[in-house]
């Protein structure tokens, strides 16, 4: 009779470095949820300052602790954004980069939409399966089987459930801590009592790229108002990738359609989104 094969399990974190996975990372350092074997960042290249000052000393806790936190990344996401404006151009070899951004097609019923993103996919789940392979012990282009099974944490809480999803590779299980395993569940507010409680001292800053369009307008206007500098950034990305992908009409970050400059940002706009909309991005 055959040996049973008992695929090796992996616990790997999607770190964002926002409030929900860091609560996850350092929950785990404190023995209320299992050991975890690695935390993983995919970097856009396009964090605001805290978010990179932040992630430092989650990686200094976290390794001093015995969780090692690697770092992955695709590209700086401005950069690719600003030079593949126009689809189809091979002068660099950089394609179209799909961002989330408001459209003005100018057509005839004069309605706009949004643009479905794949920088998510493209910039942070890619990347950090790439490192998952590696750590897993897999070369390239070898085959799972039953070799290994990785339980891949991500950080969405009790009141964002409507962003569950489920791995399209059967090797790789999601897992939501903050829903499943704390009983009762944790929303955004438990991780953040939890965190003051524990971090008095510390500020644990949202993740999202400096420009990405799934900000609220109460979230652009703390931008404007605490970080001028990233704030004259997004405002200088938006108007530079106005012609986008070779669209027939113009693109922007705000759904005003408005030069970021110049839009509504202090009224309220429900079609704006936020940055909890995005996937993973805001954990």
């Amino acid at each position: 009779m055959a040996d049973v094969v008992t695929p090796r399990t992996l616990r790997v974190l999607s770190l964002g470095a926002g409030v929900q996975s860091s609560t996850l990372l350092l929950l785990s350092l404190h023995g209320m949820l299992p050991r975890l074997d690695a935390a993983i960042f995919a970097d856009t290249g396009w964090e605001p300052r805290a978010v990179y000052e932040h992630l430092a000393w989650l990686a200094d806790v976290s390794e001093r602790g015995g969780i090692p936190v690697y770092r992955v990344t695709k590209g700086n996401i401005r950069a690719d954004a600003l030079r593949s404006r126009v689809r189809g151009h091979k002068g660099d070899g950089h394609r179209w980069v799909a961002m989330a951004f408001f459209v003005d097609p100018r057509n005839k019923t004069g309605q706009h939409g949004m643009i479905r993103p794949q920088c998510t996919l493209e910039y942070k789940l890619q990347p950090i399966r790439k490192l998952v392979r590696k750590l897993a012990g897999l070369e390239k282009g070898e085959r799972v089987g039953d070799k290994v099974l990785v339980e891949q944490w991500i950080g969405i809480s009790a009141d964002e459930t409507h962003r569950l999803r489920m791995s399209r590779d059967y090797w790789i299980k999601f897992r939501f801590p903050l829903v499943f395993d704390l009983k009762p569940a944790w929303r955004r507010m438990d991780c953040l009592k939890w965190l003051r409680e524990t971090y008095a001292e510390r500020r644990f800053p949202r993740s999202a790229c400096i420009g990405c369009p799934f900000r609220s307008n109460a979230e652009w206007r703390q931008l404007r108002d605490e970080s001028p500098a990233e704030w004259q950034d997004a405002v200088g990305f938006d108007a530079a990738v106005r012609k986008s992908g070779g669209r027939r009409g113009d693109v922007y970050v705000h759904a005003s359609l408005k030069p970021l400059g110049e839009a509504p940002i202090d009224d309220v706009d429900p079609r704006q989104g936020s940055l909890f909309s995005c996937g993973v991005c805001a954990t």
